[in-house]
């Protein structure tokens, strides 16, 4: 096994071969389709060569890692221009939704791809953003840095090594295009207006129609470093595990809204990349789900 940064590196190819299938090949050139090469090699290795990833690390974890280091923390969110615009979000102390029992909801939980064409509205949205991805505390030192955070899902060490992006074809108020969710101001960053974006998503998962017909695609970009700066090896591990946590908060937090939720793992890395903007190396789309409102309501 390999150490330091080189082991961040090895298992980063690990993540990307277990969760894609394939390594990615860069940016297409403009007006190009988006087409992956295969992982080179990885057909060739044995189920217990893959399986390492998911075991993670015989070696010693703590002791080698930027963080012991005294490398600097990486931050918790993405910068942004100061000049974008920004849409102001539901505070979560004025959520009237979501007062649905949680034994209801997991009792509920479903796969759903059928979606009415209900929008949803700036408050539905802001709570299914605040559920999955919200910060609940901030502890700072006294010149205002951050020590710590908490958010609404778990993470290990509270590093939440994930970006939010939002496809946003119906939601009340707000122009269809991408945006990013932004945690710490409670905040939507517009990065473009795009009624295309639907047509888009559907060619990137593959035909999977019910992605476009869908009122809102999450998209979770992963940013390993920021777990890999203090779990060295089992780093990757830990983002694979910690992206569950934030769908299924989604998949709760819809039900209680009589909303519906599907999960996606089928999509071309390289295009979903591409459509988002990201480099494929340094942040990379890891999960994606379709959500919107559904014609069935639970029962109560």
């Amino acid at each position: 096994m390999a150490s330091g940064d080189s082991c961040a590196k090895t298992m980063r190819f690990c993540l990307q071969c277990v969760c894609a299938g394939f390594m990615l090949a860069g940016l297409p050139a403009a007006g190009t389709q988006p087409v992956a090469d295969p992982v080179r090699g990885v057909e060739a290795m044995s189920v217990e060569q893959r399986r390492v990833f998911l075991r993670g690390t015989q070696s010693d974890w703590r002791q080698d890692t930027d963080d012991k280091r005294g490398r600097e923390v990486p931050p918790i969110q993405k910068p942004y221009p100061p000049d974008a615009k920004r849409i102001e979000l539901v505070k979560p102390e004025k959520f009237t939704v979501g007062g649905m029992r949680v034994i209801d909801a997991i009792r509920d939980r479903r796969s759903r791809r059928d979606y009415s064409g209900e929008a949803f509205s700036l408050e539905e949205l802001s709570y299914l953003l605040w559920a999955t991805q919200g910060i609940s505390r901030i502890d700072r030192d006294e010149s205002g840095k951050i020590l710590a955070q908490f958010r609404t899902v778990p993470s290990g060490g509270a590093r939440h090594p994930f970006e939010t992006y939002l496809v946003i074809n119906r939601v009340v108020g707000v122009v269809p295009g991408l945006y990013r969710y932004l945690p710490l101001e409670h905040q939507l960053l517009m990065i473009r207006e795009d009624n295309g974006l639907a047509k888009r998503v559907t060619e990137s998962c593959y035909g999977q129609g019910f992605t476009g017909n869908s009122a809102v695609v999450f998209v979770w970009s992963a940013i390993p470093y920021r777990t890999e700066w203090h779990y060295g090896c089992i780093a990757q591990k830990l983002v694979a595990v910690d992206v569950g946590h934030v769908c299924q908060n989604l998949y709760l937090a819809a039900e209680s809204i009589h909303g519906g939720v599907c999960a996606v793992l089928g999509y071309n890395q390289v295009g979903m990349d591409a459509l988002i903007g990201l480099d494929g190396k340094d942040e990379f789309v890891i999960y994606l789900a379709a959500a919107g409102k559904i014609n069935e309501v639970p029962h109560p």
